[in-house]
């Protein structure tokens, strides 16, 4: 692919989109302004092509929609498992992932984004599938430190709501929050998953 994207430029011809790219750039508009910003003529000026060019990839503007949010969904979630993955022991999967997932969120809007517009169908089912996900996968960390499997989805849900508050305050009063690059944010961090780790009465 990125052959023939070179091979094009030298020929002085444009690199053909793909769906990908016009996924991609709906996402963008999505952490810029919303849902609403997902529009066919804006994109395809952001990418200097025409909306022939979406109409080549997708029927319509909610398939684009669709497409940008399973990107969304491989990027934030299968893609962070998978990395996670790599670490062989459980508590420390559960701290690479918690930080990698609240520094993340924090840093990029396109979340926030995604849960200010819950009530538009498509993005409530894309959320619910991606919770459900990322639920289960916690779920499963914590069942892997011993927890029943009850109180592991317990404490998967709380971390959950942890990261959730996280990201929100971090976009709406990030001052609130203790700065990243510190000390004060990597004790705020051990902190959480101390008591989120810990077995009542140890």
């Amino acid at each position: 692919m990125a052959q023939r994207q070179q091979r094009q430029q030298r020929q002085g011809r444009k690199p053909r989109l793909t769906a990908q790219d016009w996924a991609d750039a709906a996402l963008t508009a999505i952490r810029e302004g919303g849902i609403a910003a997902v529009a066919v003529e804006p994109l395809a000026a952001r990418l200097g092509t025409t909306k022939g060019s979406f109409y080549w990839h997708f029927a319509n503007r909610d398939a684009l929609i669709e497409a940008a949010l399973d990107r969304w969904a491989q990027n934030n979630t299968e893609s962070t498992i998978s990395e996670v993955e790599t670490e062989p022991d459980p508590r420390k999967r559960i701290h690479l992932l918690f930080a990698e997932a609240i520094t993340s969120a924090t840093a990029d809007p396109l979340e926030v984004a995604l849960l200010a517009t819950a009530t538009q169908p498509q993005i409530a089912a894309a959320l619910r599938r991606v919770t459900e996900r990322r639920l289960a996968y916690l779920a499963q960390l914590f069942a892997d430190l011993g927890f029943p499997e009850p109180e592991a989805r317990r404490r998967g849900l709380l971390a959950y709501t942890v990261y959730l508050g996280h990201a929100q305050l971090g976009h709406a009063v990030p001052s609130m929050l203790p700065p990243e690059e510190g000390g004060e944010f990597r004790a705020y961090l051990n902190e959480a998953l101390e008591v989120l780790v810990t077995r009542s009465g140890a």
